[in-house]
């Protein structure tokens, strides 16, 4: 990707539950409003023809059919958490259709988590209908995915340390606990933020909507949207008027430009 705008498209906004969660009858998981309705969180960062995707949970194949994605670069991972990485299977579409090897970007954690979660990949006799991936390890130092640019940011998740990432202007963080000053550094400047957001009240391994928009302001971007969002921070409609006016709630198949 050349330096030139950027469509980030929000795949999924939901924590690792979904919304609506399985048996709950809350005004969110009820709700008629399709903002209220999320996949697991994960985005598409798209410049020309190339597509990056981070993160590809367990709704990751109707994520792709939704927008009609027929080609990714590469898939880059925040964490090896299950909602962020059980999707990995579905890439075979694009092994099979485009007949292409996908590349698979994450921290040392993420891919020994691949072997253990997707064995069959990786056997002596390799298992014909396995996905086709290029496990590349990243530190917390910049990367290239041919010609974009992608600066690692470390947060934490509760006791884990996980990445968040820059693109150009963009910065794309979820399940953030705490984030240093130091890596707070590498967001300044960015012109739209997108942060997790769990919920109002505090959590362990998430920031809480006012420690969210606490960050955000204190980095200040030109735009901000909460994401990896659960039933219990509210309805869309409610919530977003509560927010400041460059603050948003990002919402599954939302678009933006960057």
């Amino acid at each position: 990707m050349p330096d030139s705008t950027m469509t980030i498209t929000f795949l999924g906004t939901g924590t690792s539950t979904g919304v609506p969660v399985v048996a709950c009858n809350c005004d969110v998981c009820k709700s008629k409003d399709p903002r209220d309705k999320r996949f697991r969180t994960s985005v598409m960062v798209t410049s020309g023809d190339e597509n990056i995707v981070i993160d590809c949970g367990p709704d990751f194949r109707f994520q792709m059919l939704k927008q009609n994605v027929e080609n990714i670069e590469a898939i880059i991972f925040t964490h090896q958490h299950r909602d962020h990485i059980a999707g990995l299977d579905d890439i075979r579409g694009f092994n099979y259709i485009l007949n292409k090897t996908i590349d698979i970007y994450g921290s040392r954690q993420v891919l020994d988590a691949i072997h253990t979660e997707f064995p069959y990949i990786f056997t002596e006799k390799h298992f014909f209908a396995a996905p086709q991936i290029c496990l590349h390890t990243i530190q917390n130092e910049p990367f290239r995915i041919n010609q974009t640019l992608i600066t690692p940011i470390e947060v934490m998740h509760n006791k884990m340390s996980i990445f968040g990432f820059r693109i150009g202007d963009f910065t794309y963080i979820t399940d953030a606990s705490s984030i240093s000053e130091a890596e707070k550094e590498k967001i300044k400047g960015s012109k739209v933020i997108v942060m997790n957001a769990l919920r109002n009240s505090k959590h362990v391994s998430h920031f809480s909507l006012a420690e969210a928009v606490a960050i955000i302001q204190e980095c200040n971007p030109k735009q901000a949207y909460l994401t990896h969002i659960s039933h219990f921070l509210g309805l869309y409609e409610v919530v977003e008027k509560k927010l400041p006016p460059n603050i948003h709630l990002a919402y599954d198949n939302l678009k933006i430009e960057v």
